[in-house]
């Protein structure tokens, strides 16, 4: 994965762990959430890749989210390469999930 606008390309354990945030992510919500939509966002910004996937389904402010096996399993790998993991419902309704990973310049 190169970053755009910039001249280097991610680390190999940088890129799956993106990869298994989105994929568990969309999993969730393909399970649990009872949502009409998702997006997935990737941004690179000032040394860090940001990483947010969002849904408008069931979970609300209120409601204790259940962190199962595959959130634990994100944080985990975010944790490893030095970033920040949030997965929690939303104010508005539905759940959102952000990782915040540091990119080191080549």
């Amino acid at each position: 994965m190169t970053i755009a606008g910039e001249n280097q390309n991610l680390p190999a354990a940088l890129e799956r762990t993106i990869y298994r945030i989105v994929q568990e992510s969309l999993t969730n919500i393909s399970r649990h959430a009872h949502a009409a939509t998702a997006s997935v966002r990737i941004d690179y910004r000032h040394g860090a890749v940001l990483v947010r996937v969002d849904d408008d389904g069931a979970a609300h402010p209120d409601s204790d989210p259940v962190h199962g096996v595959g959130i634990l399993g994100m944080r985990e790998r975010v944790t490893a390469l030095g970033g920040r993991l949030h997965a929690g419902p939303k104010p508005a309704g539905g759940f959102s999930v952000h990782a915040e990973l540091p990119v080191e310049p080549s």
